[in-house]
């Protein structure tokens, strides 16, 4: 029997339509964080190992002993919008890829659910249609998703199926592309399924979605119970709350043997959010304050204090450059502290240029125009160098080889300063250690993520707090001056 012969691509990006920098191709050509992009057969191998959907796809895949055929890959840390020069670039090759292959029994495509262009909102669902319209009505198309997905009709009414993360910290990737090849497999077989979709009609703050903690947890392992019998596929997107187009915000997607079945599991999906909605809610400080509090934990405590400066996360569309938290650390005085990664290229250049054991005088980040942000002025202590390079091995990053261009270990007084070139979430230990600070030995690390970093700190943490600094992704997104969300999408989960 021939076996089936599958095209995958991937094209990733979250983007925040607030952010102060948009994604050009050069971002999709770094990565990000992730892989750097890659085309043809270099692609399976780039993302090998790796914490991502393609992934496990391809695993199981090979498992299966299908004939892969693939076309393209790129992520791009979130940001603003995605240049239509780079939308049009990569959308082409992937779709150009595809309709060279010939014949083809299945698609899967490595999507994130909330890209946003410069000449199209609905990122995903341009490019599944452009797919669809190349392959025909009978050829399936699955597509793994992040849990932050803004799922759009489009979407649902283009793919054969959708498929996202169950967990944030997202550490689950590979896994839903091992899950997207499961459900492809029972398509390309012949099954008959049916769909159920349902938009939520009320936004929920990142910080508050962490699927360590509630009612987030609870959801989600209802969601993974339906998926049993004639319910062949179940999914709650939380969505991403800081894109300004019509269909930003959570959704469900069920998938059945029967209209029943996938209504029913869609229905009690939405049931069980609208019974927690109030939940999604929990404690932020302000920046001295939430300085002064780790302070206060940390004296005696045998861990160190985790704060997140969560309104300047790099995996929201910030650009990790605002100082409000290092502005805190400093006039309170606080000692064995670390924060990182403050993304400062020029400042960068002036530390390599001036040595090791170097004292300099910095303006340092602050460039990103952010209300209420400014760069730091002081002097810093050059004590150690780094060109960037390091293999993020924790449980979100899963191996990914990172290239944070020229970096360095900076202290001022007490605290410690992860300086880079490129931005990516501090999510991983080793954001620390590639430039000589032992993360277990702080009394404080901040850091530069909202959930993310949980999947590697919460091991280590004596506690962790969140605090708000002014940064491009307010926690609160009512604080957004949104102009296209769909009437009666409310900005706040509380009723």
């Amino acid at each position: 029997m021939t076996p089936p012969r599958i095209a995958i691509g991937g094209f990733m990006h979250e983007t925040n339509t607030f952010a102060p920098s948009k994604a050009g191709l050069q971002a999709f050509v770094e990565g990000g964080g992730f892989p750097a992009m890659s085309e043809g057969p270099a692609m399976i191998e780039a993302l090998r190992n790796v914490n991502m959907g393609t992934c496990g796809f391809v695993e199981e895949a090979e498992r299966r002993g299908w004939e892969l055929v693939p076309t393209m890959w790129c992520h791009a840390s979130p940001s603003a919008h995605v240049t239509e020069e780079a939308f049009e670039t990569v959308a082409g090759k992937i779709v150009a890829a595809i309709e060279a292959a010939g014949q083809l029994d299945g698609v899967y495509l490595d999507l994130h659910g909330a890209m946003v262009a410069e000449h199209a909102d609905d990122g995903e669902g341009e490019i599944i249609a452009r797919v669809r319209a190349v392959v025909g009505p009978d050829v399936p198309i699955v597509a793994s998703l992040d849990l932050h997905a803004n799922v759009s009709p489009r979407m649902v009414a283009e793919a054969s199926a959708l498929v996202a993360y169950r967990t944030y910290p997202h550490v689950d990737m590979a896994e839903t592309g091992r899950r997207a090849a499961v459900h492809l497999a029972r398509l390309v077989g012949g099954a008959a399924e049916f769909k159920a979709f349902r938009q939520i009609p009320f936004l929920i703050p990142i910080a508050w979605q962490c699927t360590d903690m509630e009612p987030a947890g609870s959801i989600y392992a209802l969601v993974a119970r339906l998926e049993d019998g004639p319910v062949t596929s179940t999914s709650f997107l939380c969505g991403f709350p800081a894109a300004d187009f019509a269909d930003c915000g959570p959704s469900v997607v069920g998938y059945g043997a029967t209209q029943e079945a996938a209504d029913a599991a869609a229905d009690a999906i939405v049931e069980a959010v609208f019974a927690a909605r109030n939940a999604f809610a929990g404690k932020a400080f302000d920046p001295l304050d939430g300085v002064r509090e780790a302070m206060r934990l940390a004296d005696g405590a045998t861990k160190p204090v985790v704060i997140s400066d969560t309104q300047d996360n790099p995996g929201a569309g910030g650009d990790s450059d605002t100082t409000g938290m290092l502005r805190a650390l400093v006039e309170a005085g606080a000692t064995r502290a670390a924060i990182g990664v403050i993304v400062d290229p020029a400042a960068a250049r002036t530390v390599h240029e001036a040595g090791v054991g170097a004292t300099v005088k910095l303006s340092l980040g602050g460039k990103s125009n952010i209300p209420g942000d400014a760069p730091f002025e002081g002097e810093f202590e050059i004590v150690s160098l780094s060109d960037g390079h390091l293999v993020a091995d924790g449980p979100f990053y899963g191996g990914a080889r990172m290239r944070l261009g020229p970096s360095a270990c900076l202290r001022i007084g007490g605290v410690q300063v992860v300086l880079g070139s490129r931005k990516a979430q501090m999510a991983d230990q080793e954001m620390y250690r590639f430039v000589g600070i032992e993360p277990k030995d702080q009394a404080i690390l901040v850091n530069k993520s909202s959930v993310h970093f949980r999947a590697d700190f919460a091991p280590i943490a004596e506690t962790i707090l969140v605090c708000t600094a002014p940064g491009p992704m307010p926690l609160d997104p009512a604080s957004l001056p949104f102009t296209k969300l769909r009437p009666g999408v409310a900005l706040s989960p509380a009723a």
